[in-house]
């Protein structure tokens, strides 16, 4: 009882020095725009949806300097990247460091208003890349001597992580960085933005967690919905009413674990996929509206109402995404985490703001996948599937695994009809369920969607993958 007291009461000063130091800090939400699309609407064009959102802030991924001009004399604070190939190279060169802020920060400033510029993203979450890791903080200081060399003191240095570089994050207060970067790279990055009083940029998705174990979590709980629905972590005796603060609270905890539990969180990136593949539970307006939608009340609330570690604290936010991007790879949420479809029309009726009353929205669509789909799913060519595209995925697929595309040899049970597309959609079914354990997914750059209907033919069985 007397640890509890006591580490209730750090606590409470803690969250008194955060209410102070978050002060000057607005909670106006933001947006992160990206480009991985070949349909999207011209930056100037975006611009004006963007405060059509009400939205306070954006993230850009790269300085793209049509949209840095499109964005000078708003009001949006704006937010650059450094590209993660560039890192490595900046860090060991003060002139190529330089010579970035010179071109992607002087020409721009101040009249596009540029606040923050984040070095890499979630670069700690790629292990490809494993050896440039120790660069990322020396780039960043390197950023930051070029941004004092132009006399710009108003812009900070950050750089996004995702979740992943937790090694352990239940309950919160057992919130540990990993063994293989806490002592060689977070410790300095906490350092250094400790010292130039910037932020520690999280990417934190309650998606994720709740959709990979949706009989452990509530989806209520996930959506800010849980009413009585709580957890007290035993170690703290801290109550959550949320996922997102748990995970939120697990950083916070790592932070203090090695010696910095002073240091702001800013939401980098958060939202809810509005679609996806028939295997991916729980991604749809609904769902997609309603976390938003609460998380931007929370947001915006007055007083702010921060974590249960840091009451009080303003949480600096950025909702993924804009737009759905029809050229992000991976899993079908990958391009439905859009707040508007690049037509420009909305997903769903949102403010950033958090001023609209709900009773003025219109009714959102009833979900119908918050349980997991049960039953055999194929991979097959998607329609006004590109067909020179098609006959290199299928020369791909046919490439992996043993025996992928067998029976659509010469003389073979799947050969005839003799189709590109017949051939190419035995390929991706096959090439699936044998990888779908191990990483694989139904897209092959857009030429691929899932179905429930059985694509099999006579005698011709097309595999399939059974959930």
């Amino acid at each position: 009882m007397e640890v509890g007291v006591a580490s209730g009461a750090g606590i409470f000063i803690f969250s008194i020095l955060f209410f102070l130091s978050s002060a000057e800090i607005s909670p106006k939400v933001g947006v992160n725009y990206g480009l991985l699309g070949n349909n999207l609407p011209a930056a100037s064009r975006s611009v004006q949806l963007i405060k059509g959102l009400k939205a306070g802030r954006v993230k850009l991924y790269d300085p793209n300097p049509e949209i840095l001009e499109a964005l000078s004399g708003t009001e949006l604070q704006v937010s650059i990247m450094v590209p993660n190939q560039q890192i490595s190279n900046i860090s060991r060169s003060q002139k190529l460091s330089d010579q970035w802020v010179k071109t992607n920060v002087v020409p721009y400033y101040p009249e596009t208003m540029i606040r923050y510029v984040l070095v890499g993203n979630e670069v700690l979450s790629l292990y490809d890349q494993k050896q440039g890791w120790p660069d990322l903080v020396p780039a960043m200081r390197r950023i930051k001597g070029s941004l004092r060399k132009f006399h710009i003191h108003k812009v900070k240095v950050g750089t996004p992580l995702a979740m992943d570089v937790l090694e352990s994050s239940f309950p919160p207060s057992n919130g540990t960085f990993r063994s293989d970067i806490s002592v060689s790279v977070v410790k300095p990055l906490l350092q250094f933005l400790n010292r130039t009083k910037s932020f520690f940029f999280l990417d934190v998705y309650p998606y994720f967690p709740w959709s990979s174990q949706p009989h452990n979590i509530k989806l209520d709980y996930a959506l800010f919905e849980g009413g009585n629905l709580t957890y007290t972590d035993p170690g703290t005796g801290l109550t959550y009413t949320n996922l997102l603060d748990q995970m939120l609270d697990s950083v916070v905890f790592a932070m203090k674990r090695l010696g910095f539990p002073e240091i702001r969180l800013w939401i980098a990136e958060t939202g809810w996929p509005n679609a996806g593949d028939i295997d991916q539970i729980g991604a749809n307006i609904y769902n997609a509206a309603t976390y938003n939608r609460n998380l931007i009340k929370r947001l915006n609330a007055k007083p702010p109402v921060g974590t249960p570690a840091r009451p009080g604290s303003v949480l600096p936010t950025f909702i993924f995404s804009l737009y759905n991007e029809n050229q992000k790879g991976g899993p079908g949420t990958e391009r439905h985490w859009g707040l508007l479809y690049p037509n420009e029309s909305s997903v769903y009726q949102i403010d950033l703001t958090g001023e609209t009353p709900e009773s003025e929205y219109p009714p959102l669509p009833a979900p119908e996948n918050n349980e997991p789909y049960k039953g055999k799913i194929w991979c097959v060519v998607a329609k006004g599937a590109n067909r020179t595209e098609l006959g290199s995925a299928l020369t791909y697929a046919c490439g992996q695994g043993n025996g992928t595309c067998e029976p659509v040899q010469p003389g073979r049970k799947c050969y005839k009809p003799v189709s590109l597309v017949r051939h190419a959609s035995f390929a991706f079914s096959s090439y699936w369920a044998q990888f779908r354990s191990t990483g694989g997914t139904c897209y092959f750059n857009g030429l691929a969607v899932q179905t429930m209907k059985d694509p099999s033919y006579g005698s011709c069985k097309f595999p399939s993958v059974t959930l």
